[in-house]
C-alpha cells in the first residue's frame, strides 16, 4: 500500500521556518558564519592579497616546523571522564600574573596594519573586551603609546628583540613601563631572520611595493588598498629604518651576539615581569629558570624560524620538568583550536600564546574578526572541559590528554 500524500499546513510548516534577524553591516555577516578558526582562514585568505595572507600563514624554508606542530595536536588522544557535575566551568587563570578568561595571551605579531588597517589598535580592543592579555610586537605598526591610548583597559605586555643598539632598546622598554605595559616578553630566537619561502616568493617588502604584480592584486583587493593608501602610512612604530625585506631589516638591527649577560642586564632594567619566549631545550629552560625569569615560551617561532625545530608540544613535559615550577611554562605554535590549548595545559603549560588565530579574524574582518576568533576559542576550550568531565583547568593532567608518538612513515616533507 502506498504512503497517502496530503497538503501541509501552515501551522506545521511555521515552526521549521526560522528567519534569522538581519544583521547591521557585511563584516558582522561574514565574520559571524565562521564556525572555526580555519573557517575565518578561508574567508581571510579571499580578502587579502595573497603576499600578505602568506606573510601571515607561512614558516620558513619547507615549512616542516609548522606542520609538525598541527600534527602534533592532532594526535592528541582525550580521555574523558563521565559522571561528572559540568553544569559550571571555570576557564579563566593567572598567567605569569595576568588575569585572563582563558589560559591565552595574544602573541606579540609584526607589521599587524598590513592584515587590516586598524591593526594593533583593533586587537588591542578586543582583548581588552575578552579579558585576555595582548603582547604588542618590537615589530609593530602602532607605538606603545597609541594602543595603551585605545585600549588603557586592556592588560599589556610588550615583546622586545635585542637591537644591536642597545640604549634604545633601553628606551623602547622605558616608554613601554612609563605606558603602563605589565611585563616584558624577550624573544631569544632570531639571531638571524629565518628564509620565509613564500615571501621571497612573493617580493614582500616594508612597506608593500608598487609593482606590477601589486598593482595588477588592487583589482582582485580593492578594500584592501583602498584602505592601505588612505590611512596613516603603513612602518614599523618603533623602528627608525624599514625598506627592503623584513629579513633585510631583522639581519640590519637585532643583535645575534646577545647571550645569557644580556637577560641579566635586562633583569637589572625592567622592574616588572619577564617572559623569555623561543625556549625549545629543557637546558636552556633551567639556565633562564635560574635567573629569576616570571615566565618562558616554550615555542620554534611558529615554524618561522628554523625549519625541522623540535616541536613544541612534544617537548612540553620535558621542559616543564626540567624547571620543576621554578618559572611558568606557556607554549605556542600550530594552536589552531581550543582544544589544543586544553591540551597543552593538561600537559602541563600554565597557558598558551597564539598569533595566527587571531590574525586570520583580523584579515577577514578586522576588529569584529578578532572578536569573533576569540569568541571561537573560548567556546572550544570550554565544551572541551565540560566534554572531558572537568570544571577548572587545575583538574586537567597528562591522562587526560595523551600525545600519541609521531607515525615516521606519514612525517614527510612535501615538495
Amino acid at each position: 500500500m502506498s504512503t497517502r500524500r496530503r497538503r501541509p499546513r501552515w501551522s506545521e510548516l511555521r515552526p521549521l521556518v526560522r528567519i534569522e534577524p538581519p544583521r547591521l553591516g557585511s563584516t558582522e555577516r561574514r565574520v559571524a558564519a565562521a564556525a572555526t578558526i580555519a573557517d575565518l582562514r578561508k574567508i581571510a585568505k579571499r580578502r587579502t592579497p595573497r603576499s600578505v595572507f602568506d606573510y601571515v600563514d607561512g614558516a620558513a624554508e619547507q615549512e616542516i616546523s609548522l606542520r609538525r606542530a598541527r600534527e602534533a595536536f592532532a594526535r592528541v588522544e582525550f580521555r574523558p571522564r563521565v559522571l561528572r557535575d559540568v553544569s559550571a566551568v571555570d576557564a579563566t587563570r593567572v598567567v605569569v600574573g595576568s588575569q585572563s578568561s582563558l589560559p591565552l595571551v595574544l602573541a606579540p605579531t609584526g607589521f599587524t596594519r598590513m592584515m587590516h588597517h586598524e591593526g594593533e589598535r583593533a586587537v588591542a580592543r578586543a582583548a581588552a573586551r575578552a579579558g585576555i592579555p595582548y603582547s604588542l610586537s618590537t615589530m609593530g605598526t602602532v607605538s606603545v603609546e597609541d594602543v595603551a591610548a585605545v585600549a588603557p583597559e586592556a592588560e599589556r605586555w610588550f615583546q622586545l628583540y635585542l637591537w644591536r643598539d642597545r640604549e634604545a632598546s633601553l628606551q623602547l622598554i622605558r616608554r613601554a613601563r612609563e605606558a603602563g605595559y605589565s611585563t616584558l616578553v624577550l624573544t631569544v630566537d632570531t639571531a638571524v631572520a629565518g628564509r620565509r619561502i613564500r615571501d621571497v616568493h612573493n617580493g614582500l617588502t616594508v612597506p608593500p611595493s608598487l609593482t606590477l604584480r601589486t598593482l595588477a592584486d588592487m583589482s582582485i583587493h580593492p578594500s584592501w588598498w583602498f584602505n592601505l593608501l588612505t590611512t596613516e602610512p603603513l612602518e614599523f612604530a618603533s623602528l627608525t629604518h624599514s625598506g627592503g625585506t623584513v629579513a633585510d631589516l631583522v639581519d640590519r638591527m637585532f643583535d645575534p651576539s646577545a647571550s645569557r649577560a644580556e637577560l641579566a642586564w635586562l633583569r637589572e632594567q625592567w622592574p616588572g615581569r619577564i617572559v623569555v619566549k623561543g625556549i625549545q631545550d629543557p637546558e636552556d629552560a633551567q639556565v633562564v629558570a635560574e635567573l629569576g625569569i616570571d615566565g618562558i615560551v616554550v615555542s620554534n617561532h611558529g615554524g618561522r624560524q628554523l625549519d625541522r625545530a623540535v616541536v613544541p608540544l612534544e617537548v612540553l613535559p620535558e621542559i616543564v620538568d626540567a624547571v620543576a615550577g621554578r618559572t611558568e611554562v606557556l607554549l605556542d605554535t600550530g594552536i589552531m583550536d581550543g582544544a589544543d590549548i586544553v591540551a597543552a595545559v593538561a600537559n602541563g603549560a600554565r597557558g598558551c600564546l597564539v598569533g595566527r588565530a587571531y590574525l586570520y579574524g583580523l584579515m577577514a574582518g578586522g576588529e569584529p574578526g578578532v572578536d569573533r576568533a576569540l569568541s571561537i576559542l573560548h567556546d572550544q576550550v570550554t565544551r572541551t572541559m565540560r566534554l572531558l568531565g572537568v570544571t577548572s583547568l587545575d583538574e586537567l593532567t597528562p591522562d587526560h590528554a595523551i600525545i600519541r608518538r609521531r607515525d615516521p612513515q606519514t612525517d614527510v616533507a612535501t615538495p
